[in-house]
């Protein structure tokens, strides 16, 4: 069998090898040359980068098994995101693995700018000890202003907190109660400029918040503020910071980032009083780690099929709770029943949840039954990324429902949809026990007790005697095992549904010979290997 091949384009951190673990064609590129790199993508299923491979619409048509590009980091700069969606390639990232590593960043170069550690250092080893020129201030009893409470604003506050200073923040996607739980009082912008004594910004970029620190806003700061800046380059208007530092109107400043990356040469570099480092905020032996290491583990998660909890662009609430990932797999399974029961594609696809499970958010679930739906229908891999596409394009209406009432089971998912015909096809699943054993419960309004095997066969007839033992005859002379088969009715010599599990598959001939054996109304043959 062909393993799938896997290309690393970056140095990545060796755990990266361990967690992929066996089974991969492990291959190696420098990504950062395109003549190499891109008939190396010929193959590839996935590929691992850091900041230096561009991934874009050229590398996208260089590959046409490509399933997953995994960014060992946060940034995505890189990545033509759009183009991945639309060939369906899953996007992952690394979003926790740096954030320790970016507020401890944060914090070194605040203390550093306060203590003027740089041009001390520059200067001693010059030969100059000059203890005077260099004194700082202390950072205990100091007004610290947080400009975003993500994540890493927030490990940045604890930390500074240690320290004994006074915490403001502004964000305002954050309640005021949340900010009283991490110790910090929530106030406005202007109010975090005027009264902070050093001020810190974590946040992220976008067309909104380039530029947030510029010349107004410099110019309601105390005198006596330094500014840090360890999240993106251009939330700081760098010139207008230049041009305040000249005049006075601000102390100093500790930047990590920069508009333009990389940067050598600024105006900001001609003073003592500014710090500077060429963006090492995750640049840690911790951090790399942690962001191979996480990046591997999504590409095993995409190459086996399973929902990828760091996917950038999976159309689907946020990471995915213990309590309903197990129901994914069963999810998807119902979806592919549901279109061979319909014999096509549905007009409409609703998935309804009912019961325990509605405590947390099951939006996924919803990505996961069209991804059942879908992958026996067209030719194309069909993704958590590229299902809801492909159900715009063949106009098929989506919606999801819950309920909390659940009469006969602990949680109950059910598939339903209407056909272009004006009929209706569902099937209903759940988890059953402490094993979470996979059971099918009803097919078309027949109630069944059935486990999804790979091999499921739905026969449709009048009520009648002798049935059984036509479609048992009929199987047992093609060779064909019997797993498993019920027979729900709705009433005695009126519709039947017979639900079989078989060992093998089901050449199209039996099936036809089953269906004028027994007058059925309608077989289908799931395959769900």
């Amino acid at each position: 069998m062909t393993r799938p091949v896997v290309l690393i384009a970056e140095e990545l951190a060796p755990s990266v090898l361990a967690a992929l673990g066996e089974g991969f064609d492990i291959r190696h590129v420098d990504g950062a040359d395109r003549s190499a790199l891109l008939p190396a993508l010929t193959d590839a299923e996935a590929v691992l980068i850091r900041s230096a491979t561009q991934v874009d619409a050229e590398a996208l048509a260089a590959a046409p098994r490509l399933k997953v590009i995994a960014r060992a980091g946060i940034g995505l700069d890189n990545v033509d995101v759009p183009a991945a969606t639309a060939r369906g390639v899953m996007v992952v990232n690394a979003p926790q693995s740096n954030v320790v590593s970016a507020a401890e960043q944060a914090v070194a170069l605040l203390l550093a700018c306060a203590r003027n550690i740089a041009p001390a250092n520059e200067a001693l080893k010059r030969g100059k000890w000059q203890r005077s020129k260099w004194t700082g201030v202390e950072v205990a009893d100091k007004t610290v202003g947080v400009v975003g409470l993500g994540r890493i604003g927030v490990l940045f506050a604890q930390r500074m907190s240690a320290f004994g200073t006074r915490l403001l923040a502004y964000d305002p996607y954050i309640s005021t109660a949340r900010a009283a739980q991490i110790g910090v009082k929530l106030v406005s912008l202007e109010e975090l400029l005027r009264e902070s004594d050093f001020i810190s910004i974590h946040l992220p970029k976008t067309p909104e918040t380039v530029g947030l620190i510029g010349k107004e806003q410099l110019a309601l700061c105390k005198p006596s503020v330094r500014i840090i800046n360890a999240a993106r380059g251009g939330l700081v208007d760098e010139e207008a910071l230049a041009e305040a530092l000249a005049g006075g109107h601000v102390a100093g400043a500790g930047l990590d980032v920069f508009a333009t990356e990389p940067c050598t040469d600024s105006p900001l570099f001609a003073f003592d009083s500014v710090v500077v480092s060429p963006h090492l905020g995750a640049s840690t032996v911790e951090a790399q780690d942690k962001a191979g290491v996480a990046v591997a583990r999504s590409v095993r998660l995409a190459l086996e099929g399973e929902f990828v909890p760091d996917a950038v662009n999976v159309q689907a609430g946020g990471v995915v709770v213990e309590e309903v990932r197990p129901a994914l797999p069963l999810v998807e399974k119902l979806g592919r029943v549901f279109t061979a029961l319909a014999g096509g594609v549905a007009a409409t696809v609703e998935v309804e949840v009912r019961g325990e499970l509605t405590a947390y958010d099951v939006s996924v679930l919803q990505l996961a039954a069209l991804k059942g739906v879908f992958a026996d229908v067209v030719e194309e891999q069909v993704t958590f990324v590229n299902a809801p596409a492909l159900a715009t394009e063949r106009g098929v209406e989506v919606s999801l429902s819950t309920n909390p009432d659940s009469p006969d089971f602990r949680s109950l998912i059910t598939v339903r949809g209407v056909l272009p015909t004006g009929s209706t096809v569902s099937v209903a699943g759940t988890l059953s026990g402490p094993r979470q054993i996979e059971k099918i419960t009803e097919v078309d309004g027949f109630d069944v007790d059935i486990v999804p095997a790979e091999h499921l066969l739905f026969l449709r007839y009048g009520d009648r005697p002798g049935v059984v033992g036509t479609v048992g005859a009929a199987l047992g002379e093609a060779q064909v095992n019997i797993a498993g088969a019920q027979v729900s009715r709705t009433s005695q010599g009126g519709d039947a549904l017979m639900a079989l599990t078989v060992d093998s598959a089901v050449p199209a001939e039996v099936l036809e010979q089953i269906a004028t054996a027994i007058g059925a109304q309608s077989v289908r043959y799931v395959d769900l290997v």
